[in-house]
């Protein structure tokens, strides 16, 4: 029996954590996503050009975690799609390419993308720029705000990756907008953190996805003359043979030496908007490289802008804020100027999280990361249940302590334009773009394991710490063969975890050893 005493200590009880909660508030969540941007052109990370200078990317990584090793996506819309359903590439249902590139499809009811559940849970949910998954952008359902260059829709506009681009408002017909994209994304992002387009009294997670710096790596006028001085060496193996390396990396050969001796790119290997003016004047190796990263400097400027815009509106230290990319771009390593393919230098990108008083600052981890991360991660920040099993792990305990154990490996699958059911069948012949077959690269610790899915092909095992550029493959040595048979169990474990749908059909691997 409770008497009036214990009753009212209930009641106070209650109604402190009552307060309690309401004084606390959820954190606003920016989620900066650019485009084919590689680690090395962010100068706080180990492998960057001397020349290059990201001041602003740079304070996000001392005012936060930096990760060394990040494995978002092998492409553009496998990326996206990742980071929409918290999915690797072959458990995305329903998603697949259709129509002209890069006209692609999806079932919403079945392939349901996360931000509808923060939506209702309260949140409101905004995306910003590029859009490469499906013609069905979401308004409505996943977002309250949009402003969406929508390519797989609008494909004769697709290649307006800088300006003159269709931009859809909030799901009404595209109108032609000038400027350089990275600059008007930038203000509409700024717009909405100071409170357009969104109720003031709600929480936020705004998506912004910059099309810099994607082919044709056009930089703003402004930038045109930055990096004069720029010096780029040749890679190593820019030019085949590459010992130790499969089949299909003996047959790229994207470069060739130029009249000075300098690389330069060969005339047929002109992919898909790119530059073809610098193909034609035998733009060189170095030239490319500074005009790539001469591209990232507006999107240091707006990373810059969008931070002055969260001090400002009193929101900075209740918001988090994430920076990566969908995937990394090789110029020259391993022979390629492309993604895709399992090395870090064509696929690794760029991961910094901030959020000043929550997570510590200016801290690196060594612990690698799969995109697949990113939502749960997103999820635990804004304590929601996840809605449905993701691939990926949440984040926050290493973010909040980064000196904890942490053996979660980080898992990348690449399946071509292939995705969910339709991966169950391996094909026999690859005929996608950049020559690279499809394949599984498993991250534990110091380790990377990556195995081809095509009939006897060897495996790679790479040491990042004493290896980092990754021309050693020590599967082929006898000493690693323990540490070889290892990754593989673990690869095999996350893929059954993961209910990878080509499991039963992965073929044999060679066993080669000196």
């Amino acid at each position: 029996m409770i008497n009036s005493k214990q009753y009212l200590i209930i009641i106070f009880f209650t109604l402190f954590s009552t307060l309690l909660q309401a004084k606390v508030k959820r954190p606003n969540i920016l989620f900066i996503f650019t485009d084919d941007q590689s680690y090395r052109t962010v100068s706080c990370y180990e492998g960057s050009y001397p020349w290059v200078h990201t001041p602003n990317i740079d304070r996000l990584a001392d005012e936060g975690v930096r990760f060394r090793h990040a494995y978002m996506g092998s492409w553009c819309m496998p990326s996206r799609a990742t980071m929409l359903t918290g999915l690797q590439q072959y458990g995305v249902p329903t998603m697949r390419m259709e129509g002209p590139y890069p006209g692609s499809t999806y079932d919403p009811e079945i392939c349901r993308f996360w931000p509808a559940e923060f939506r209702k849970n309260g949140y409101q949910t905004a995306q910003i720029g590029k859009w490469h998954t499906g013609i069905d952008t979401g308004y409505g359902r996943d977002w309250d705000y949009q402003a969406v260059w929508n390519r797989p829709k609008y494909t004769d506009n697709a290649g307006s990756y800088y300006y003159d681009q269709l931009i859809s408002f909030n799901g009404q017909e595209p109108v032609m907008v000038e400027g350089y994209s990275t600059d008007n994304y930038t203000d509409w992002a700024i717009n909405y953190i100071h409170g357009e387009n969104r109720d003031p009294e709600k929480p936020w997670f705004l998506w912004l996805c910059y099309g810099g710096v994607h082919a044709p790596f056009t930089p703003a006028d402004r930038h045109l003359d930055v990096y004069p001085e720029a010096k780029v060496e040749t890679p190593s193996d820019i030019y085949p043979p590459r010992p130790g390396k499969p089949d299909y990396m003996q047959r790229v050969e994207w470069w060739i030496p130029g009249p000075t001796g300098e690389p330069i790119l060969k005339k047929d290997q002109v992919a898909l908007y790119d530059d073809p003016e610098g193909i034609k004047n035998e733009r060189t190796l170095p030239e490319w490289v500074r005009q790539y990263n001469q591209g990232v400097n507006s999107i240091d400027e707006g990373v810059g802008k969008l931070m002055a815009a969260l001090e400002e509106s009193g929101q900075l230290e209740n918001t988090l804020v994430i920076f990566t990319s969908d995937q990394g771009f090789a110029w020259g390593q391993h022979g390629f100027r492309a993604k895709r393919a399992p090395y870090d230098d064509t696929i690794a990108a760029p991961l910094i999280f901030s959020m000043p008083g929550t997570i510590p600052e200016n801290v690196v981890s060594p612990v690698p990361i799969s995109g697949a991360d990113m939502a749960p991660t997103i999820f635990g920040f804004a304590d929601i249940p996840t809605p449905w099993f993701m691939h990926g792990y949440d984040l926050k305990p290493l973010l909040q302590d980064p000196t904890i154990d942490w053996d979660h490996p980080a898992l990348l699958a690449y399946t071509e334009n292939f995705f969910g059911e339709d991966t169950a069948e391996v094909p026999e012949v690859f005929s996608g773009r950049d020559q690279v077959p499809w394949f599984i690269m498993l991250r534990q610790g110091k380790y990377k394991y990556v195995r081809y899915l095509v009939e006897g092909e060897m495996e790679e095992l790479y040491n990042l710490e004493n290896d980092p550029e990754e021309l050693h493959n020590l599967a082929l040595e006898e000493g690693y063969q323990n540490q070889l048979k290892t990754m593989r169990a673990a690869t095999l474990d996350e893929l059954n975890r993961t209910q990878a749908p080509f499991l039963e059909n992965v073929p044999s691997v060679s066993q080669k050893v000196k």
